[in-house]
């Protein structure tokens, strides 16, 4: 039960902020209310384009349940930066920042086994 709402908290989460980021993108008013310090961070729209996507193909493989070990590896370093973004910067949503953390902490544990084969020191080739 925690799996399956971990799962589906971050694919909703990262499906509507990656819509949402669309919006901002085309220059029409963001449904949800975005940081403005985390758009100033985006000085060239391409790297708003890039994130943004990544967050609505993650979340529909999340909420798929497709790809997610896929998803949880692309979705790291991007809750990284959300969480240092609003622990240094824009302290609004930290605690949602901290429960995206727990979430994915949480699934990239559940996962384990799949990311294994990266922390070889010596791998074998096949």
């Amino acid at each position: 039960m925690l799996l399956l709402s971990s799962r589906i908290f971050l694919g909703v989460m990262f499906l509507v902020a990656g819509i949402n980021g669309y919006f901002v993108i085309f220059g029409w008013e963001p449904f949800i209310a975005t940081s403005p310090d985390a758009m100033a961070l985006f000085e060239f729209d391409y790297l708003l384009i890039v994130e943004k996507s990544l967050e609505i193909i993650c979340g529909i493989l999340l909420l798929t349940n497709q790809f997610v070990p896929l998803a949880i590896m692309i979705l790291a370093p991007i809750v990284a930066n959300i969480l240092l973004l609003h622990l240094f910067l824009d302290h609004s949503l930290l605690p949602l920042a901290i429960i995206l953390v727990i979430a994915l902490g949480y699934l990239l544990y559940v996962y384990r086994e799949n990311f294994l084969k990266i922390l070889e020191r010596t791998p074998k080739p096949l």
